[in-house]
């Protein structure tokens, strides 16, 4: 890479087979932002039957289309659901039909179809605990959408095929990409930074040659901005430089920091030390775990799932070793002793996974 461009825009060959450096760009302008408040959306539930008295909290919600058989043919899923109204059902007195307002989950279709000849759908809490049953769904006046987020990136030198269509060499209606990267100070890769859409261009005056490009793409969040700084010399070499921020920065800490580990593994069998004064959430054990087994910015999972993936090998080290968590009494009181049905592991049952592993924990 360049060293002074703080972005490099990533795009595929005309085979989609290979990724094509497209460009390199000095800065990207409104590219931090905090995400909108999550759409909430109002459905009706129609001939609904409760087991019990209807909640006028629901929670989260699993929605199971049902077959001719009753049985279930895949979940949906909604958050932070609550009742709005329940009134008798037209077609049948002994059910009800309920209005709902509740945010859609990502990564999901916009909406579960009733099947031909279903019998409607079984409707479950966040433990699967069965609440109910109804015979059809009807979202009340679809939400809008927010727009796309409009990034300007700025002082672009450009490269390959987009380089040929801005300059009218070739014609493409569609510019496939890749990614966005975050560049350091020596031009190496930070983290990446999104998935952006061109849409316009411009030359720009930042100098000849150069051109400014619009693109659409989710914005980074603000804490972000924070973090990048810390990283921009490389992988810092002072510890704990995540704990001043709150678990949603310290979950983007750990970004960076999986782009920059470095190094052999170390052989089993060893000791390391995790310093557990700031470990005041699941996301902070997981950035003092990385620098105990790895120094300063050091990643080694972000998730058991993860963990386990690392002590595989290929992050640092291979279990099994003994793991010294000093001043652990400081997890032990903000993550909990009893272990959740849904959410982030307890200490408990961080110490459960550790002795499944075979890596022994020394509570100092």
């Amino acid at each position: 890479m360049t060293a002074g461009a703080r972005f490099a825009l990533w795009g595929e060959d005309e085979d989609h087979e290979e990724e094509q450096l497209w460009a390199l760009c000095e800065e990207a302008e409104n590219l931090f932002a905090d995400p909108p408040e999550p759409t909430r959306r109002h459905y009706e539930l129609l001939g609904c039957a409760f087991e019990g008295e209807p909640p006028s909290a629901l929670g989260f919600l699993t929605l199971k289309p049902l077959d001719k058989h009753g049985n279930p043919l895949w979940e949906w899923y909604l958050e932070d659901a609550r009742v709005l109204a329940t009134r008798p059902c037209a077609r049948d007195l002994s059910r009800l039909d309920v209005t709902i307002e509740a945010v859609r989950c990502e990564h999901q279709p916009d909406y579960p179809q009733r099947v031909a000849l279903s019998v409607g759908f079984s409707l479950s809490d966040v433990d699967d605990r069965p609440l109910g049953h109804f015979r059809d769904l009807a979202e009340v006046l679809p939400a809008e959408e927010p727009g796309p987020h409009p990034v300007r990136l700025l002082g672009c030198s450009l490269h390959g095929p987009l380089l040929d269509v801005v300059e009218g060499r070739k014609k493409q209606r569609y510019l496939a990409y890749r990614h966005l990267d975050a560049l350091d100070d020596a031009g190496e890769v930070l983290t990446q930074a999104g998935n952006p859409d061109i849409v316009e261009w411009e030359p720009s005056p930042r100098g000849p040659g150069l051109y400014d490009l619009t693109v659409h793409m989710d914005p980074q969040p603000s804490v972000v901005a924070g973090i990048w700084p810390l990283w921009r010399g490389g992988r810092p070499a002072v510890p704990n430089l995540w704990a001043p921020f709150a678990p949603a920065g310290r979950a983007r800490w750990l970004d960076p920091a999986l782009h920059h580990r470095t190094g052999p593994d170390r052989p089993a069998g060893g000791t390391y030390h995790l310093d557990g004064r700031h470990v005041t959430d699941y996301e902070g054990f997981f950035c003092a775990l990385g620098e105990a087994v790895n120094g300063p910015g050091g990643y080694f999972g972000r998730c058991l799932d993860g963990l386990s993936d690392a002590l595989g090998g290929g992050f640092g080290a291979t279990g099994p070793f003994t793991l010294v968590w000093h001043d652990h009494e400081t997890a032990r009181r903000c993550l909990g002793v009893q272990p959740l049905t849904f959410g982030p592991a307890s200490f408990p049952e961080l110490l459960a996974f550790f002795r499944e592993k075979r890596i022994e924990v020394v509570l100092s």
